[in-house]
């Protein structure tokens, strides 16, 4: 598992996939949360602004990353 650490307080669902680059661009970072491929500690998630803060766990296609 990889960690992300914050430097602020939150950061968007749709930021974080694109900063890690599992998303290309944040068109195609909204299409994977829309199509249902994101989930946000354990559930899929359709919010594309979802706020992660520390202790949040984030999953696409078998990535893993841990907000720390």
């Amino acid at each position: 598992m990889n960690e992300f650490t914050l430097t602020e307080e939150y950061i968007e669902l749709i930021r974080l996939l694109k900063y890690l680059r599992w998303a290309e661009t944040g068109g195609h970072a909204k299409m994977m949360v829309e199509e249902g491929l994101v989930k946000l500690n354990g559930n899929v998630e359709f919010r594309k602004r979802a706020k992660l803060r520390k202790g949040d766990v984030v999953e696409v296609e078998g990535q893993t990353v841990r907000i720390t």
